[in-house]
């Protein structure tokens, strides 16, 4: 069962589209499957023949489930592997291939399913871009010394890379003995305040994870390492309620939480003057509907800003990998949809800055309308690399949002209210005007860059919105 977002724990096969006995192709259908997020129809990472289908449809199983085996003519299957496909294979990969994918929560967008024989040689453009570890070879052990055949979803592998842990010294809890994100979190734990993460490094061979140790120092006191209170859980009263999480609840909290601790949260706002959004806004309101079937908002105008203010200061656009900033050549933008309280998903506007803003605005509520009626494929949301999240709606002043990992910036929009404001007469002396006024909060990882940066990117998207001819881009 793949993994379909990053609060996404199980999966109900809706539909097998081949039998076994079927010969299938590589990305070709193979089943559907329904989430709380997502349906989507699944492909094929192999070529071959079903040789067994292991999960019946109608049947609801844990992400990383062994759902079928993909033979060749002569009835041989294959071992499993969560890997990504890679665009070059520099051996050819064993007979045996199975549809599974290793347990593990993604980082905000899905991956494909894996393929097992891919080599240490091979090339992982996909898992640089969001700056984490290269993929390993499936059942053998991975070069550069990790000495274990367990097999590693990406997250996992990130995890164990960022802390310098040993994963042969990390016992699994999941399906078959694999190590799961929560075996590495308590690894983490276990290992407490007293010795720092070994430094991780990527071999430049084969993208296998290879643990360094720290560079020596000069002898230092070390004060005993103090151990944090433990904060009892809440008790509920006599007339308290009890709400159980959701996984969709459980999952969102887990990525926040792990966010806030990767990231160094810093945030900078800005005021917004929208008189010259507004202007096109309602003079063409009518006419915009009526072509498109659906109302024109601000918040495609702050996109389209904040798509060509990334051109400007790209390293907003971008992930922290190993000692490195990986500046991301396309601008896939998230928006944040809210799922009538119950969740949020982040589908996402890939090669945005190709797109004027009757592009964005289209992508963006089309995007919206999918996820909410949970029509949304794993493309749709996978591979951003810059958030907007929109609480505008309800007139809120300041919002500070979380980061969307391993994104390094999210944008919220906050309510933009007439407000009375300084602006300068034609004989060049100053007045009072009513204008729609609004904040716009950026969260953003000061490990990528630095204030001045911030500071800079969010005076770019505040000029462009006040500034723009915005008639000539309807």
């Amino acid at each position: 069962m793949p993994q379909l977002g990053e609060t996404v724990t199980e999966g109900t096969i809706t539909k097998w589209h081949k039998q076994v006995g079927d010969a299938v192709a590589e990305d070709e259908v193979l089943f559907e499957v329904s989430t709380d997020k997502v349906d989507s129809e699944v492909p094929s990472p192999v070529s071959g023949t079903v040789t067994e289908i292991l999960v019946p449809e109608g049947e609801t199983v844990s992400v990383g489930t062994k759902l079928a085996v993909v033979g060749d003519a002569a009835g041989l299957d294959a071992s499993a592997a969560d890997s990504v496909p890679s665009p070059q294979v520099s051996e050819p990969a064993p007979p045996e291939q199975a549809l599974a994918v290793a347990p593990g929560q993604m980082e905000a967008q899905a991956e494909p399913l894996g393929v097992a024989g891919q080599t240490a040689g091979t090339s992982e453009t996909a898992p640089a871009a969001q700056g984490a570890p290269g993929g390993q070879a499936a059942g053998r052990p991975a070069a550069g010394g990790l000495g274990s055949a367990k097999l590693l979803s990406p997250v996992v592998r990130r995890l164990i890379a960022e802390n310098g842990l040993d994963p042969a010294e990390i016992p699994g809890t999941g399906a078959g003995g694999r190590i799961t994100r929560d075996d590495v979190m308590a690894a983490i734990e276990r290992r407490g305040a007293g010795a720092g993460p070994a430094a991780a490094a990527v071999s430049s061979n084969g993208g296998a994870v290879v643990a360094r140790a720290p560079a020596p120092q000069a002898p230092s006191y070390t004060p005993p390492a103090s151990v944090a209170p433990t904060v009892p859980a809440p008790r509920p009263g006599e007339r308290d309620t009890i709400v159980p999480f959701t996984n969709i609840r459980r999952r969102t909290a887990e990525h926040m939480v792990r966010s806030k601790h990767t990231s160094a949260h810093t945030m900078v706002a800005v005021e917004v003057d929208y008189s010259a959004v507004e202007k096109v806004r309602l003079s063409q309101r009518e006419k915009f509907k009526a072509a498109e079937g659906f109302s024109l908002t601000y918040l495609p105008f702050i996109a389209r800003a904040v798509v060509d203010a990334l051109a400007e200061w790209p390293y907003l656009n971008s992930s922290v990998g190993e000692d490195e900033l990986i500046v991301h050549s396309e601008v896939n933008l998230g928006v944040a949809v809210d799922l009538d309280f119950e969740g949020l998903l982040v589908p996402v506007v890939h090669r945005a800055e190709e797109k004027r803003l009757r592009g964005l605005a289209r992508d963006i509520f089309g995007l919206a309308s999918r996820a909410r009626g949970k029509r949304l494929t794993m493309d749709d949301i996978s591979g951003g690399t810059f958030t907007l999240t929109n609480a505008g709606g309800f007139g809120t002043l300041i919002t500070v949002p979380v980061i969307n990992q391993p994104q390094v910036a999210i944008l919220s929009t906050d309510g933009v209210k007439k407000r009375p404001v300084a602006v300068q007469l034609p004989d060049g002396s100053d007045g009072i005007a009513v204008h729609p006024v609004g904040n716009l909060v950026m969260s953003w990882d000061h490990r990528a860059v630095d204030g001045a940066y911030a500071a800079a990117f969010m005076a770019k998207v505040r000029d462009i919105l006040q500034s723009r001819d915005w008639a000539a881009e309807l």
